[in-house]
């Protein structure tokens, strides 16, 4: 989508979004369990009946969890800080607004897509912050994007990107984090490099789903740079289908009965702290490891890192010709 003259560009950071106190944890969980694109529960007319079931269900465990890393998620703010860097850097090359657009919390789409039209915008570039593609993820973002586009009557031309695996500034960041975890060991140690990604069922696979080739790709082009091999694992899976395999927990099991005793962790997927890296990998995880004589060591959240936002713009200008 050529840039034209005089003409504003409304960027949307598509994002998860979570819940910023323990009274957002429930609905949070509702709007996600709610979302027929990425899970079916039943009928069509009883997905929201089941969603709030589950959601009621699952709550206390979900609140304790965010309670440990300080009552929510603090993914909402470090989305707003991305979009508010991203905007000041693609303001040096034309006429960009840029928002966070949440699709299961605050600011939802409705919300994102009617700001940007009262903000004058005449295109719109849908950027995920998930660099390898998922109908579970980009996709459901954006079949949303598309269908409130139509519904609020804005039309608006939208350019997507549908994935990011192998950015130049995204890998070189992911490298640099590498490097700087590395260097909390000693450098006669032997440590164990693992990936850890969020898990998918099976079955989005078997369908086409290029997610797992996407962040196979991401490896490659990091390895590329650090001549290091790592291994890949899954994480934050529940509910009783057949996940990808092997899960993070396991991978954990597998390693300590292999010897290692030091291990960095890369949240390859997750460009944001959120509960996933905070409380997973930098408690759960870390508590395990311990628990198997192995030290774990995670690489910090991209985050607003300033690596990080290069890349970011380099795929809008791009997608716009700016």
């Amino acid at each position: 989508m050529p840039q034209l003259e005089n003409n504003k560009i409304g960027v949307l950071l598509l994002n998860l979004g979570g819940p910023e106190k323990t009274a957002d944890v429930r609905p949070f969980l509702y709007n996600l369990f709610s979302d027929r694109q990425i899970i079916r529960l039943g009928p069509a007319l009883l997905q929201k009946p089941i969603a709030a079931f589950i959601a009621r269900r699952r709550a206390p465990d979900s609140i304790a969890n965010y309670r440990k890393i300080g009552g929510g998620s603090p993914i909402n703010s470090i989305t707003a800080l991305q979009a508010q860097a991203l905007e000041k850097t693609l303001c040096r090359h034309g006429d960009f607004i840029v928002r966070p657009c949440m699709r299961y919390w605050q600011p939802r789409t409705d919300a994102v897509l009617a700001d940007m039209v009262a903000s004058g915008v005449s295109q719109l570039v849908a950027l995920p912050l998930y660099p390898h593609y998922s109908m579970a993820t980009t996709g459901s973002s954006l079949v949303e994007l598309r269908q409130e586009n139509q519904k609020q009557g804005c039309n608006l031309p939208i350019t997507e990107i549908s994935s990011w695996p192998d950015q130049p500034s995204y890998i070189s960041c992911l490298v640099a984090r590498i490097r700087e975890g590395l260097a909390q060991f000693t450098p006669d140690a032997q440590v164990e490099i693992v990936y850890s990604a969020h898990s998918l069922p099976k079955k989005f696979i078997d369908e086409g789903d290029p997610y797992v080739e996407e962040i196979n790709q991401t490896i490659t082009a990091v390895e590329a740079l650090t001549g290091l091999k790592g291994r890949l694992c899954y994480q934050s899976r529940s509910g009783p289908v057949e996940w990808l395999e092997p899960s993070t927990p396991d991978m954990l099991k597998t390693l300590a009965r292999e010897g290692c005793k030091n291990i960095l962790m890369i949240p390859i997927a997750f460009v944001s702290d959120h509960i996933e890296t905070l409380y997973e990998i930098d408690i759960l995880y870390n508590r395990q490891a311990q628990d198997l004589d192995m030290r774990l060591v995670s690489t910090r959240g991209l985050n607003d890192e300033p690596l990080f936002i290069k890349a970011l713009s380099h795929l809008v200008l791009a997608a716009t010709g700016a």
